[in-house]
Order: C-alpha cells, then sequence, then structure tokens
C-alpha cells in the first residue's frame, strides 16, 4: 500500500513528464486553417470564384424573395440548411475580436485574409438581414422541418420562409447581437475598407436603437 501511494504521488510529476510530448504532436497551425476552412463549407448563397471547398456549389439563391427581400448568402448553421440570425451574427462577433485581438499571429500564419472574407461573408448577410431600421430578419428556413430533411443545401426542397423582428414582433436579444456583430466587423475593416466599416457601423447603430424590445 505504500508504495502504491508512492506511485501515486509522482503522477503529476509523470504527467508534466508527457505533456511536452503529447504537444508536440499536435499541428495547431492546421486546426486554425480547417477551423476557418469549415465557414466557407458552410456558405450560402451565390460562391465566389476563390471559393477553396470545391465541392459546395450555389444555393439558397430565392431565399427572402417571398418577403420582398434579398436574404441570399450567410451562412448555414452547423449541419443544417435553416440560417438562424443570432449563432450567425455570434459567430461575427467572436471571429472579429479574433482578428482585432491576434491579427499579426493570425498574418504570419497566413490565414488573416482567409478569416477577413469569413467575417465579411457573414457581415454582408446581416447587411442585408437589416433591410430597414426598425426590421431585422432573424431566420430563414424552418428548423423543424430541417432537422427531419437530409438534404445537401444545393438540393433542399424544405420551406425557406423568413422570419423577422420589429417593434410588433420584437426580439432584443438577436438586435442586439447582430449590433454588435456589425460594431466589431466594422473595426475588423476600418482600415482597409473604411466605407464598409462605415456602412456596418450605421446598422449596427440602427439596431441597437431600434424599438426591437418586448413591451410590459
Amino acid at each position: 500500500m505504500e508504495k502504491f501511494a508512492r506511485l501515486i504521488s509522482l503522477a503529476p510529476f509523470f504527467l508534466l513528464l508527457c505533456l511536452p510530448f503529447s504537444l508536440a504532436g499536435h499541428d495547431y497551425g492546421q486546426a486554425l486553417s480547417k477551423s476557418i476552412l469549415f465557414f466557407e463549407a458552410q456558405r450560402s448563397g451565390y460562391l465566389p470564384h476563390d471559393q477553396r471547398v470545391t465541392w459546395r456549389s450555389n444555393s439558397g439563391l430565392n431565399d427572402g424573395k417571398a418577403s420582398g427581400v434579398d436574404l441570399v448568402g450567410g451562412y448555414y448553421d452547423a449541419g443544417d440548411n435553416v440560417k438562424f440570425g443570432l449563432p450567425m451574427a455570434f459567430t461575427v462577433t467572436m471571429m472579429s475580436w479574433s482578428i482585432i485581438e491576434y491579427g499579426k499571429q493570425l498574418g504570419s500564419s497566413g490565414e488573416l485574409g482567409h478569416a477577413m472574407k469569413a467575417v465579411k461573408w457573414g457581415s454582408d448577410y446581416l447587411i442585408k438581414a437589416h433591410p430597414q431600421p426598425d426590421v431585422l430578419y432573424g431566420e430563414v428556413g424552418d428548423g423543424n422541418t430541417d432537422h427531419y430533411c437530409w438534404q445537401r443545401p444545393e438540393d433542399m426542397t424544405t420551406d425557406r420562409r423568413a422570419y423577422k423582428i420589429d417593434p410588433s414582433n420584437p426580439g432584443s436579444d438577436l438586435a442586439g447581437e447582430t449590433a454588435a456583430a456589425m460594431a466589431a466587423a466594422s473595426i475588423v475593416f476600418r482600415r482597409s475598407n473604411p466605407s464598409y466599416a462605415n456602412e456596418l457601423l450605421a446598422h449596427a447603430r440602427q439596431a441597437g436603437r431600434s424599438n426591437f424590445a418586448a413591451h410590459s
């Protein structure tokens, strides 16, 4: 029992000894690259000529048409074909702040350009989803029917209805996160594309000030 106790007491030492060897086997640069590449696989709309995930094609080209608004673009949610505004806005916020805080490191790894394109793909859509100061579209597609249907987005036949918030249908959480996303993205593009940064900031201020809160 005494020998066993001594062996247990040495466990932290052996863990520390083995840690460098375990970490040495991981390629964090590749993990970063693939994490950003993932968003290209989630793109909706007309894909650009420099699309790296070549097995994906244009999809969701009529999104928003039934509501009289252009909602083509943006990102699909996880493995779904639905476009949810809240997680998309949160993604844009977090990716933007990653660039703001770690832009130099992303640049040295060769991923800064890809990261900025990923942010812009999302922020372009958020601008479209905010066609009026007091209107913000927060969802395209129906999650219930989509989850029962295993189709790639290029072939989807599920309902593509668009859902919005406005003063009569409030949603301050969605409006606040969307405002945060566009404000953070405006910082990312402040130097490289100041006119686009100003456009994002204007939308962010409108969405943040609009009457999207529920009334008691």
